[in-house]
């Protein structure tokens, strides 16, 4: 079954493709200024432990891309998906589209999160303290708000 596009779709595709344009752009402009060692690396509490050379912000952004790409795949094909609860002729419509919702914020939110990654590690800061339980929170609070809309579809 191919799931129609809807304006929440567009929105996120274009939200994440400003954050990754948006970066890569920013890194050209401001490469000369970007100290020659940066954060490669923080540990639970945000804090840095350990600094790498400022090419290795390459890795942030290639990762960027490849969660990106890789989840705009799985999204082209419901087939796949592991929907959780039984499709029916009657639901079928209902549950793919909170289906393919739920994996778009998913990427939307992979996409800030390394974004804001990036832009941390270019201005060599340490994370608040509060960004992995924030930024896990939003995550799975994301799926167990489409999970519950999912089972109530059924």
């Amino acid at each position: 079954m191919k799931v129609k596009r809807s304006k929440y779709d567009i929105f996120v595709e274009a939200a994440c493709l400003l954050c990754l344009m948006g970066g890569c752009i920013y890194l050209a402009v401001i490469w000369k200024s970007i100290p020659d060692e940066i954060p490669i690396h923080y540990n639970f509490a945000g804090e840095v432990d350990k600094m790498g050379n400022r090419k290795s912000i390459f890795f942030i952004v290639i990762v960027n891309w490849l969660i990106y790409l890789f989840i705009t795949a799985i999204e082209q094909i419901p087939g796949i998906w592991n929907t959780g609860v039984p499709v029916t002729p009657r639901n079928q419509e209902k549950v793919y589209r909170i289906l393919k919702n739920m994996i778009g914020s998913t990427k939307l939110e992979c996409v800030v999160i390394f974004s804001y990654l990036m832009m941390q590690s270019i201005t060599a800061r340490s994370l608040p303290a509060a960004f992995l339980p924030i930024s896990m929170g939003a995550l799975f609070g994301i799926m167990v708000y489409f999970i519950v809309r999912l089972v109530q579809a059924r």
